[in-house]
């Protein structure tokens, strides 16, 4: 089984945890219910759940109403760790968003 963290920016931040907070209750919840199948599932949870990116970062794909709710991650051996979220409105992945987990990516290693 995986856990999921959520990354912590050097400002002592969360952009994940952040995101979320601004959701409605209901998006939250069924968000919860999708990081749970992450959690059981790690790498092999497929589409329509989750999807693989670029260059090791992937997203968990939440459809609730008219919102798309994308939360970028990467796995590394048991972690789970949650960069960033948005709402997509465009059909592809905003390049700038897959950059920004890059960039988390590289400093969660290196704070490891």
């Amino acid at each position: 089984m995986y856990y999921v963290e959520f990354y912590q920016a050097q400002r002592g931040d969360y952009p994940v945890r952040d995101f979320l907070a601004g959701l409605p209750d209901k998006v939250r919840a069924k968000t919860a219910k999708w990081l749970q199948l992450l959690q059981e599932n790690g790498p092999e949870l497929k589409r329509p759940y989750a999807d693989m990116l670029h260059n090791g970062i992937r997203e968990l794909r939440l459809s609730f109403g008219h919102l798309e709710v994308r939360l970028l991650y990467f796995i590394e051996g048991e972690a789970i760790v949650l960069t960033n979220g948005f709402l997509k409105k465009t059909r592809q992945t905003p390049p700038v968003e897959i950059e920004r987990a890059i960039r988390y990516r590289a400093g969660w290693c290196r704070a490891r």
